[in-house]
């Protein structure tokens, strides 16, 4: 016999069963694919994506699920000889597909059925990382009968110290849709509810942890762990919401990237010392050895990084994103061995330079109810460097049709992170199928804070350096931040589109075609306003994100005042020197309250103009254009005494009297960031910038059926200016005013606090405030109770407040008592 002089070369022959049928499934069936070691990929189910690919890899139907369902798939993987398992999402872990593929020898790229709890019990990775010492949000735990408990806990405002705020997470497993973030705790109180009595999310909410708000940018850490060495990956972002600007419901991911720019080397260092190292040192003391895939959410604090949740298996859409970064040098099989064999110290794992991204495109519905079988056209010509991904997606009569909510991911990489969203959509754009739903913004916050490229130079000798040359930039004005700004902005903006409106923002005007929506004989109405000096306080408080709905909402009401919808607006910022990421939100803000209004935003002006204003200082302007059929014009020509007024409700004081409100807040030697004396949920600050109402889709319906004589935006000067403009525009009327009864409705808290704490007489208040009353609407005495109905119906609890009265001017009643 020979002597041995070193161990035999590992196997060339793998077979891998890999478990799922999603975008990350074949994500990760792409990269272990180019393992040399690799002969053989069973996906089971896989999707259409899977079932194309060809050469090593091959869908399997093979049905699995709980434990006594794992046989049929033990039996093949003994028949086919199967070298490792990676089960692809959470639920077979947890189920224990690990511990019944080890008692016939298979190893598995995933943890035990107990450390799986990690994730599949939120209860139990909270008090982890509490014994632990990992960082994370305050928190405490409420089994199924203990609602009463929790409802105390919730009404004790546990956090009030710290944000004020609370999170609602389902223990269990609830796919990915277990986390409700309410605003308030009524809100909080509601989730709760829906939890843990309503069974929203069924078994999963038989325990509830409920936990301090975390506030800042949030990150994805993948990382590959042996139960001693966590390797993370680059940190990736994703997009949850539905839309652009990161609004509408949660979904399971709309798109992802990496790296974050955000996650600097720092910020990573200390994931990886104070929580990654920690979680897989606890696994271990605790007796469960962590192998596999640790995901892990976090939120960047200004205390720090927090762990948000662990979840025990690869990420998706990260997953999509991330494999298109490792190297060709590095083999996805042999680190997963490595992982299961406890050496992955031993292995390389090595990242190409820049960016990828991944884009999700979605069924029409999704999050909702959405249709399947739908036939897609996918260009077999992509650009190149453009990868698909399917996810919901499978062939029938030889065509790809959609087969879920999410459909398809499109990934791309490049050298800058603009390079990769870019490629990614142009291959978006190869795609069709009717109702294709997706985000055009992925990446957004990471865009608008790349800095602009800086140029440098240097010089020897004692030549003397030639006079630098004089630019835009040397005065103080950035046209790259200016250009950034609407790169930033577009995705949001394009949001706002509606028909007749097909205007790219960025060039030089908006455009908007009435025929195109149907108007007969329409009016023009167009009005302009700004924020005021509420925008003080959104500077002082550092939040800029609701000023832009109050701007659109401070115009938009005037048009609907005299009966039109409206069509289009135009946005002017001015600033000393743009901060891109403060403009973003600002500009994000009226996007937003476009869409409440139904309206485009079709273009508006950014101007950077140093010495005009002071510092960080900005200011708005907005202007809107409406459209109105002649004979729905407002106010009508039959307004008459006894006429009713209706008052629909205002949310604070929108955007007026903050100049007295200010300084009564000054005056009470309260701060902005004091706990609100009106609002025991809210800060200061919070409160003071709760955005504008925006009555257009709730009064629209009431105006078309003809309900409504006239109305009147309660802004600035209160009941006495406002009412008597409706009147002022005819001679008709000259002689008509109106009797206002202020004991119809009951004051809101903060105009007695500011009443009180001002010392400002009630007389002051109705011609400086709106007084918690943002519309008043006339109405004949024979519509009232349809106009009520209308209103109801469309979201508002109106009431009668008065009615109109010979004489001009405004009567009040009970203004002697008003806010006591």
């Amino acid at each position: 016999m020979s002597e041995i002089t070193s161990f035999p070369s590992p196997s060339t022959d793998l077979s891998i069963l890999l478990l799922g049928g999603g975008g990350r499934e074949h994500a990760l069936a792409y990269k272990l694919s180019q393992s040399k070691r690799v002969s053989k990929i069973y996906v089971c189910p896989g999707n259409g994506g899977t079932a194309l690919m060809g050469g090593k890899v091959s869908n399997l139907d093979i049905s699995w699920g709980k434990p006594k369902e794992f046989k049929p798939l033990i039996e093949f993987a003994l028949k086919e000889k199967i070298d490792l398992v990676i089960p692809g999402p959470e639920q077979p872990l947890v189920d224990g597909v690990e511990g019944s593929f080890k008692k016939i020898g298979i190893p598995v790229f995933g943890p035990s059925p107990i450390a799986s709890l990690l994730e599949g019990s939120k209860s139990l990775s909270k008090e982890f990382m509490k014994r632990h010492s990992i960082p994370t949000a305050s928190f405490k735990s409420f089994t199924s009968n203990q609602f009463k408990e929790a409802t105390e806990y919730i009404n004790s405002n546990p956090f009030l110290k710290t944000t004020g705020r609370c999170v609602i997470k389902a223990s269990g497993l609830a796919a990915g849709k277990g986390v409700l973030i309410p605003e308030t705790n009524q809100q909080a109180l509601e989730a709760l509810k829906s939890v843990m009595v309503d069974k929203e999310f069924g078994n999963a909410g038989d325990e509830v942890v409920i936990e301090e708000y975390l506030t800042g940018p949030e990150i994805s850490v993948l990382a590959f762990s042996d139960g001693y060495t966590i390797i993370p990956m680059p940190a990736a972002q994703d997009h949850k919401r539905i839309g652009e600007g990161d609004t509408g419901p949660n979904t399971g991911g709309m798109g992802a990237y990496a790296p974050a720019p955000v996650a600097t080397k720092e910020i990573m260092d200390r994931v990886l010392k104070e929580s990654l190292e920690p979680t897989i040192k606890g696994m271990r003391e605790d007796g469960f050895p962590f192998v596999g895939m640790l995901f892990t959410g976090f939120m960047l604090t200004p205390d720090g990084p927090k762990v948000l949740e662990y979840n025990v298996r690869f990420g998706d859409p990260e997953t999509q994103a991330l494999m298109l970064l490792l190297d060709d040098e590095t083999d996805l099989a042999e680190v997963m061995l490595a992982a299961v064999e406890r050496r992955l110290d031993s292995v390389k794992l090595g990242y190409k330079d820049g960016y990828a991204v991944s884009v999700v495109l979605a069924s029409e519905g999704y999050p909702g109810k959405y249709p399947k079988g739908v036939p897609m056209t996918i260009n077999p010509d992509m650009p190149n460097g453009v990868h698909v991904f399917h996810a919901g997606t499978t062939i029938k009569n030889d065509t790809g049709v959609t087969d879920g909510g999410r459909v398809l991911a499109v990934c791309a990489s490049g050298s800058s992170l603009r390079e990769a969203v870019d490629l990614a959509y142009s291959g978006v754009d190869q795609i069709l199928w009717q109702g294709k739903t997706y985000r055009r913004d992925i990446a957004y916050r990471a865009l608008s804070s790349e800095p602009a490229p800086v140029s440098s130079s240097s010089a020897s000798g004692s030549t003397p350096a030639p006079v630098q040359s004089l630019t835009y930039a040397a005065a103080g004005v950035s046209i790259t931040a200016g250009n950034d700004l609407v790169d930033a902005i577009k995705p949001v903006v394009k949001a706002t589109r509606r028909i007749g409106a097909d205007s790219n923002i960025g060039g030089f005007g908006g455009s908007f075609d009435l025929k195109a929506i149907g108007y007969e004989d329409p009016i023009l109405i167009s009005g302009t306003d700004g924020v005021g000096t509420k925008l003080r306080v959104a500077l002082d408080y550092q939040k800029h994100s609701t000023v832009g709905i109050d701007l659109v909402a401070m115009s938009v009401n005037d048009l609907i005042v005299q009966g039109a919808e409206p069509l289009y607006f135009l946005d002017y910022y001015a600033c000393s020197k743009l901060d891109v990421d403060v403009a973003s939100d600002v500009i994000t803000g009226i996007a937003e309250g476009c869409l409440k209004a139904g309206c485009a935003l079709i273009g508006g002006e950014t101007a950077e103009m140093p010495g005009m204003y002071l510092k960080d200082d900005y200011d708005l302007a907005g202007f809107a254009v409406g459209a109105v059929e002649r004979k729905q014009l407002l106010p009508s020509n039959d307004i008459q005494q006894g006429d009713y007024l209706l008052a629909l409700s205002s949310s604070g004081p929108h955007s007026n009297g903050y100049s007295l409100i200010r300084k009564i807040i000054s005056l009470s030697g309260l701060s902005l960031n004091d706990k609100s004396p009106w609002n025991q949920e809210q800060q200061v600050g919070e409160s003071l910038l709760e955005p504008t109402k925006i009555y257009i889709k709730s009064l629209l319906p009431g105006i078309k059926s003809g309900l409504f004589k006239g109305m009147s935006h309660i802004t600035g000067g209160g009941f006495t200016e406002n009412i008597p403009r409706i009147f002022d525009s005819s001679s008709l009327y000259s002689d008509l005013g109106v009797r206002i009864d202020l004991t119809s409705y009951n004051l809101p808290k903060i105009w007695k606090w500011l009443m009180k704490t001002g010392n400002v007489e009630p007389k002051e208040m109705v011609r400086t405030f709106n007084c918690g009353v943002g519309m008043v609407i006339i109405v004949s005495q024979q519509n009232v109770q349809k106009a009520l109905d209308s209103l109801k119906e469309n979201g508002e609890d109106a009431w009668i407040i008065g009615q109109v009265q010979q004489g001009k001017g405004v009567e009040y009643v009970g203004l002697e008592q008003f806010g006591q």
